[in-house]
């Protein structure tokens, strides 16, 4: 049982990257997810959050109207479309999952991504 988080990686400032956030033994229809990020020396930040019937997706301000949260549950996995990314951007990664949302905005999900890179630079 886990989730998978890839999709990470260099891109020049003003690009765009597609985090994906694949689950494995369990079926994630059932399950909020949400997206975090942590840069060095920063606490790790909530980006955006949706519950299992993606119902009103949340986005930190900072993430508003530059990302884009959503899942394919045909394929059971998240994705994060990331749009006009700005070197304030770069930071790990993470994707998380629970059956209530408030435990995924919390921190507290019970299945949690290992991470996935994204440098924004020129």
């Amino acid at each position: 049982v886990q989730l998978q988080a890839s999709g990470g990686g260099l891109v020049q400032p003003g690009g765009s990257l597609k985090l994906s956030c694949a689950a494995s033994g369990f079926t994630l229809n059932k399950y909020a997810i949400g997206w975090f990020r942590q840069a060095p020396g920063k606490e790790r930040e909530g980006l955006s959050f949706i519950d299992w019937r993606d119902r009103s997706p949340e986005y930190a301000d900072s993430v508003k109207g530059r990302f884009t949260i959503s899942r394919d549950n045909a394929k059971n996995t998240a994705y994060l479309q990331m749009n006009s990314l700005q070197p304030e951007d770069t930071a790990i990664y993470f994707c998380a999952a629970d059956q209530l949302i408030e435990w995924v905005q919390s921190g507290r999900g019970d299945y949690w991504g290992q991470g996935t890179q994204v440098t924004v630079s020129s």
